[in-house]
């Protein structure tokens, strides 16, 4: 951890914290998901340094020690896009590999339609390319904690019970179980998780205390904004297919494959009719943080598929 360089770039007018390790000829970089923020990538990254690669971590802007956008509530992922863009052409790299997870996927699959020459490859954690259409979770019901979610002022609330370390330890813990986060109707989403539950075995209190002080600094207004309240943004996609090499890692026990038709879709290969060169592996005990709570194994698979594509 000690080696992982900390660095601040000017993008498009925000300062945006980098972490970077490594100093070789192709650059890998990596994007989080929430509640994440670099920090996420840490064993992946020293991993493919030491296999000769350069690693880059952006946090994305209004994350970890990113500033936020002057208007959080307007933040989108064709923000998150320009500040990829922004972030490589100010390191002065060409081309790239992409490791994304959760939201992070999605400015890793617009990168891959509108910058296609500039793609190396992508790897996914946990989260497949759809095509625009209808809402994966319009079927599950009002507690869904992405519904509750995306209504301004509902997780503020909930949330604002507690400090910013008890949140994430809650969403640690409803994440990396196997079932859709689901709360009653009169329980918040923070009420699922018991105060006494302890948290996952390969997330430490020292993990969470990393994060708890950057979200101490943050908040979490840009988060609930991007992505939960972007998610219906449209990007004026024309060719629905991704003509980048892309390996998707999926965790069985993730509760993302409970969404309604997720599963079908990775496991019937239709996921293949959007992205032709697609290698999907399965984690078999892999939850929702299948790069923190297994690092070996994702790790041998990312670097098998960089040194394979490089």
């Amino acid at each position: 951890m000690d080696q992982i360089q900390h660095n601040f770039i000017d993008v498009n007018g925000l300062k945006l914290h980098v972490a970077e390790i490594g100093s070789g000829p192709t650059t890998v970089v990596f994007l989080h998901g929430f509640p994440e923020i670099w920090y996420s990538w840490r064993h992946q990254m020293i991993a493919v340094a030491r296999s000769g690669f350069r690693a880059i971590a952006p946090d994305h802007r209004g994350y970890g020690l990113s500033e936020p956008p002057p208007e959080p509530e307007n933040a989108s992922f064709s923000d998150l896009l320009a500040d990829l863009v922004g972030i490589l052409d100010f390191l002065g790299i060409d081309k790239v590999f992409l490791v994304a997870k959760d939201f992070g996927v999605r400015p890793a699959y617009l990168f891959s339609v509108f910058h296609r020459e500039r793609v190396l490859g992508v790897v996914s954690v946990g989260v497949p390319f759809f095509p625009p259409g209808p809402r994966l979770y319009k079927e599950l019901p009002e507690g869904f904690y992405i519904s509750r979610w995306r209504e301004p002022g509902r997780a503020e609330a909930d949330f604002g019970r507690f400090d910013a370390k008890t949140v994430l330890r809650n969403i640690y813990i409803l994440f990396s179980r196997s079932e859709i986060p689901i709360a009653t109707e009169n329980q918040g989403v923070m009420d699922m998780v018991d105060p006494s539950t302890p948290l996952p075995p390969w997330f430490t209190e020292d993990d969470l205390n990393n994060y708890g002080a950057l979200y101490d600094k943050s908040g979490f207004t840009t988060a609930l904004q991007v992505p939960y309240r972007s998610l219906g943004e449209e990007f004026n996609i024309r060719d629905q297919r991704i003509e980048v090499r892309m390996l998707l890692m999926m965790g069985e026990k993730d509760y993302f494959l409970k969404f309604p038709g997720v599963e079908e879709y990775i496991r019937s290969g239709k996921a293949k009719n959007h992205v032709p060169d697609l290698e999907i592996s399965f984690l078999p005990e892999g939850t929702h943080f299948s790069q923190e709570q297994f690092p070996e194994q994702v790790n041998q698979l990312l670097l098998s598929f960089l040194t394979k594509h490089i």
